[in-house]
């Protein structure tokens, strides 16, 4: 699977562990930066790199990574066809997935510890999506998101 991954400077460190990981379980990583801890950036440009290059690729998905998932959410979120879940445990992460369909997810260092993470992506990259009722209510968002974009 194609994986963009994208962090501000708060999640750079963990970035380039879960870029490691992630090509260990064979996935191609795509890292849209940012490209150092050491200098302040700004989370909204990371997550519409990573939205936006991942909605082009079928199948494809995005990780986004910075202190609290908060901002990179509400940023990716702003993108058509981009399902951005802020998830914190193991649960949230396989249900974002199972009735929502999330093709990227958001987390936050200050609230899961690494190990948690690492566990946390493996699920949601696992888990399928189920249809069924979820589909019907994807399907409305789905239609809320072209209404926005007339």
């Amino acid at each position: 699977m194609k994986i963009f991954v994208g962090s501000d400077h708060r999640g750079f460190q963990l970035k380039k562990k879960v870029d490691g990981e992630l090509q260990a379980l064979g996935h191609e990583v795509v890292d849209v930066g940012t490209d150092t801890e050491d200098t302040a950036c700004d989370y909204p440009l990371i997550a519409y790199k990573v939205a936006t290059a991942m909605r082009h690729v079928p199948g494809g998905r995005g990780i986004l990574l910075c202190m609290t998932g908060i901002g990179h959410s509400i940023a990716a979120n702003k993108i058509p066809g981009v399902y951005a879940a802020l998830v914190y445990n193991k649960e949230a992460a396989a249900l974002s997935r199972q009735h929502n369909d999330s093709n990227v997810l958001v987390l936050g260092s200050k609230f899961v510890d690494e190990p948690a993470m690492m566990e946390i992506i493996k699920i949601w990259l696992s888990t399928a999506f189920e249809g069924g009722r979820h589909l019907r209510r994807k399907e409305q968002i789905q239609n809320i998101e072209k209404e926005f974009s007339k």
